[in-house]
Order: structure tokens, then sequence, then C-alpha cells
């Protein structure tokens, strides 16, 4: 199996004394290992960080076995921003994810398109409140999407009250309506609080696994955005 496509790197780990072992999550293919030979020389290392986009070309003799990258960086994201931790913690965030949640070798090219649109996004004023956007649109396409019709009104902190499978859960107007401008903190922790319940209770808890310590960690820093 041969392709080539483009995607983000959402982890690394060494495999032998020059080699790594590299998971992405591409834009057809979606989350793929593969191994790097070369990925320890300084050169390459220097650009295989989380969140980076690279162009890759994969190959793999036999379906059933981990196959081979050559990379090459597009765009070099989490350097731009290593003086900010809390965006480097959305990134390790995404990253986790992204890793934890999603299956290998199958397409979300709609999850694909959301992670670019919000990494456009990172360096606007609003950047948390399009983040919970891209939070929203995960949970949706890995199948757990919620009707906004049935939501009840919005009260005058502008949170809505609503169920999800005998739950209730909170979740600010602006995740609604796509409105970015002027959101308060309280807004924004509601949507946090409101993303990550609705993540527990679908994937995480079901499945007997832990949430991610970046996301966690990311909501407990939400007071410090800008």
């Amino acid at each position: 199996m041969n392709w080539q496509d483009e995607g983000f790197i959402l982890s690394k780990r060494k495999f032998k004394e020059n080699a790594i072992i590299l998971e992405v999550f591409t834009n057809k293919f979606g989350k793929v290992n593969g191994i790097v030979y070369g990925g320890t020389s300084r050169k390459v290392k220097n650009y295989l960080q989380l969140s980076n986009k690279i162009f890759l070309i994969y190959n793999s003799k036999n379906e059933n076995r981990i196959g081979y990258f050559k990379t090459e960086l597009i765009e070099a994201i989490a350097p731009k921003y290593f003086d900010n931790k809390k965006k480097i913690l959305c990134l390790n965030s995404v990253s986790s994810l992204l890793k934890t949640l999603l299956p290998e070798n199958q397409s979300y090219k709609n999850i694909y398109k959301s992670l670019v649109n919000f990494l456009n996004l990172l360096d606007s004023n609003n950047w948390l409140s399009h983040y919970l956007d891209w939070e929203i649109n995960l949970i949706k396409n890995l199948g757990f999407g919620f009707d906004t019709e049935s939501f009840e009104k919005v009260n005058s902190k502008n949170i809505i009250d609503f169920n999800i499978d005998n739950i209730s859960y909170k979740i600010p107007a602006f995740l609604i309506h796509k409105k970015h401008e002027n959101v308060s903190n309280e807004e924004l922790f509601s949507g946090l609080n409101f993303s990550r319940s609705l993540m527990e209770n679908k994937f995480f808890i079901p499945n007997n696994i832990k949430l991610p310590n970046s996301r966690r960690l990311l909501e407990n820093k939400f007071l410090e955005v800008n």
C-alpha cells in the first residue's frame, strides 16, 4: 500500500537507535502510524514536533504490518506558540483527543477540515471559543450529535439547559449560534465543562479510559486565556 497525503503530528516514540514511530492525523486516511528512519537525527527531529503539519509518503508491503513514512515539513505550528503555555496546552489537547478517540486507518475528512479551520484561528483573540467549536464538531462526527431544536429557552446568562440521554447539561448560546465576539469567561467555562462532560459520558467512561490530562488542564486554565 502506497500513498501521499498531508497531516498533523499526534505523537512520536523511539523505535530503534535511529528510527521513530510517528503517529499522524491525515486528511485522506485518518490516524496512521509509520516508521521514520533517521527520525532521531537533529535535522528531522527538529520539525517532527507535536501538531506540526507535514507532507507524507507512506509505503507498506503488508497491510497487516506497520509501514514507513518519508516526511517533509509543510508548516511549523508548535514553535510559534512555545512562549504561550495556554495555546501549547490547547494543541496538546487536540492531539491527545485525536490520538485517544480516533480508530486507525479511517478517514475523517470533516474532523480534519474543522481542525485546519481552528488552527487558522489560533492567533485570534477568541481562539478558545473556536477551539470549543472544534470539540463539538469532533463529538458530532464521532456519532453523538444533538438536536438544537430541543433546547430550552436561553436564560439571562446566555446558558441553555437541555437533556441528552436523560443527563442534564448546560451549554452557552454562542456554541449554538456560532457567535464568538464578547464571550465571557463564564460562558467559556460552561462550554469547556459541557464538552468535557459530554465526551466523558459518551466516550471515556463507557470505554473505561481517562480523559487526557492536557484537556483537563486546559479547562482548569480557562480564566487565564486572553
